[in-house]
């Protein structure tokens, strides 16, 4: 079903609606910006042919899912073909990221994290496909910055009082993640290596039921964007320690950074891009870009994302493959060097 018809979710993005109109001057600008405007047009000017696929490597409500719905409805207007979703949930998004690198039929583009894109080729020896020979980047859609949380049971208030409970009860607590090396995982083992503390990994295969057994109680904490887990902090369901990003978010400002709680150059963010197949040709790769820029600079949207916990980051093709070149280095180098594994 066309993302643009399929139901509403809980999530907050969706308090706005999914179709907004774009003014051609933004659409004009951006690309303009990209470099695709007159070159990639007329190159991808009889593409689609037909719907195109966007596949979800996460459950529908899901932060990849949300991104994916912020500009797959603006693709259908633009482009003129519905894009429709295939959420592919399992194995830590890297199922539905190897169904997005296998694709042939030059119709399939999808979403992806940090996980199956930077450290998954230093977890498993036999993943199916080698990101950065079987994907081409399109762009960066948002980042997020991530809040380490607790389960209220947890007597813990802040990062201290979490490292005190860790070491007394060694091996005892669990984390989740929405499997391993995802963005998640990777900061919370940072963490672990940094503060000398010692607790079980619990892999889900999305962000909903890791949260729900984080607010069951079933895990005792979690490393995860802020977009997935704002709810759960305003209604008491997660205790929220400190945030992974550079500075104070808006949305959770009495929360400290881990900086501010003592673990200084430890930032780092979640983040959710746009792929295609690497066989897609480049004129279609530059102008899907350029309207995703489009797409996340109407402000309506950008400002109902915004609230939700994404940060919008969109670039061209090139600023993406650097992006993700540097993230390899540093998680998949960390992935590494903790000698983690993909079932760890």
């Amino acid at each position: 079903m066309p993302f643009a018809r399929r139901p509403l979710l809980r999530a907050a993005l969706f308090a706005a609606p999914v179709a907004l109109a774009v003014p051609q001057a933004a659409r004009r600008v951006a690309l303009a910006q990209s470099g695709a405007q007159s070159g990639a047009q007329s190159a991808a000017a009889g593409w689609p042919e037909r719907p195109v696929r966007v596949i979800v490597p996460f459950p529908g409500g899901s932060t990849p899912d949300i991104a994916a719905r912020a500009v797959a409805a603006h693709f259908a207007e633009a482009f003129g073909q519905p894009f429709v979703a295939d959420n592919r949930a399992g194995a830590g998004g890297n199922l539905g990221t190897d169904a997005i690198a296998k694709a042939t039929d030059g119709h399939t583009i999808g979403v992806s994290i940090n996980g199956p894109i930077t450290t998954a080729k230093a977890l498993y020896q036999d993943l199916p496909y080698e990101p950065a020979r079987d994907l081409a980047p399109i762009t960066l859609l948002v980042r997020m910055a991530q809040i380490l949380v607790v389960n209220p049971a947890v007597p813990a208030r802040d990062l201290a009082g979490f490292v005190a409970y860790a070491r007394a009860n060694p091996g005892k607590m669990s984390f989740g993640s929405v499997g391993a090396g995802s963005a998640g995982h990777l900061a919370m083992e940072d963490l672990k290596a940094r503060l000398g503390i010692d607790l079980v990994h619990v892999p889900y295969r999305g962000f909903p039921q890791a949260t729900l057994d984080l607010v069951a109680g079933r895990i005792e904490a979690m490393v995860v964007s802020a977009a997935a887990i704002l709810p759960q902090i305003r209604e008491g369901q997660a205790r929220a320690l400190a945030v992974t990003a550079e500075a104070r978010i808006p949305q959770a400002p009495d929360v400290p950074t881990l900086a501010e709680a003592g673990v200084p150059d430890a930032a780092s963010y979640a983040w959710i891009g746009l792929f295609a197949p690497a066989t897609m040709p480049a004129p279609i790769v530059a102008r899907l870009a350029a309207e995703a820029r489009v797409a996340l600079s109407v402000p309506e949207r950008r400002a109902t994302l915004e609230r939700a916990g994404f940060e919008v980051a969109t670039g061209d093709p090139a600023e993406f493959r650097r992006f993700i070149a540097a993230e390899t280095r540093r998680w998949g180098g960390l992935a590494t060097r903790l000698g983690l594994r993909g079932d760890s």
